[in-house]
């Protein structure tokens, strides 16, 4: 009944955590807009682990319909997780046009990437999309970091690091074990991935002014 039984456990755990993480962020961010686009982030998340865990796990008893609604959904899920830390981010370090003019490049993003994927189902379109998001806040949180010295964007970057390695052992296929394939690693190393950006999400501040020398 169960096809893919370990990819399809680490995938919910992965849902599971993102989504109470999420919870919260959501509850603790009062008028913090940029805490808010993360928990919607993290929402969108796990509700793309949950669903891919369905996909993976229950592929033999889906019906046809059904099984590629799952996946269609869980890709589309993972373009509003980009949208949502890139918009969250943008917030915490810009202000001004700069901060508008990314928030449109980020919803454009995010109109593209939806209505390509609607069309389309390979996954390398997800990696493409998740890579520019994590581009995006290696930039804007490096340098936060580097001028503005705050707590926030290192654990972000800590976070895009091991996000980087989850996505190598899956792209490289590593597998410690039949039972434990690169799929599964990439769930597992991306639990610890959602826990650091969590860290870095709750001490976002939305940047309202200039800095002070």
């Amino acid at each position: 009944m169960i096809s893919e039984p370990v990819t399809m456990i680490t995938d919910f755990a992965l849902g599971a955590v993102s989504a109470a993480l999420g919870w919260r962020l959501y509850r603790d961010a009062g008028g913090e807009r940029a805490r808010r686009w993360w928990a919607l982030a993290f929402g969108a998340a796990a509700v793309s682990a949950l669903l891919g865990g369905t996909h993976h796990g229950f592929a033999t008893v889906l019906s046809a319909a059904t099984y590629a609604l799952s996946w269609k959904a869980t890709v589309l899920s993972i373009g509003v997780f980009s949208f949502g830390v890139m918009a969250g981010s943008i917030f915490a370090t810009t202000r001004g046009t700069a901060r508008t003019a990314l928030l449109a490049i980020a919803a454009a993003q995010l109109a593209a990437y939806t209505a390509w994927m609607l069309a389309h189902d390979e996954y390398r379109y997800v990696v493409l999309d998740t890579a520019i998001a994590m581009a995006a806040l290696l930039l804007l949180h490096g340098w936060s970091a580097a001028t503005r010295r705050d707590e926030a964007s290192y654990w972000v970057l800590a976070g895009i690091g091991v996000s980087a390695a989850a996505a190598a052992v899956q792209f490289y296929g590593v597998s410690l074990h039949q039972r434990l394939n690169h799929n599964d690693l990439y769930h597992l190393i991306q639990l610890a991935g959602m826990v650091l950006f969590f860290r870095g999400g709750k001490l976002l501040r939305e940047r309202t002014a200039p800095d002070r020398a």
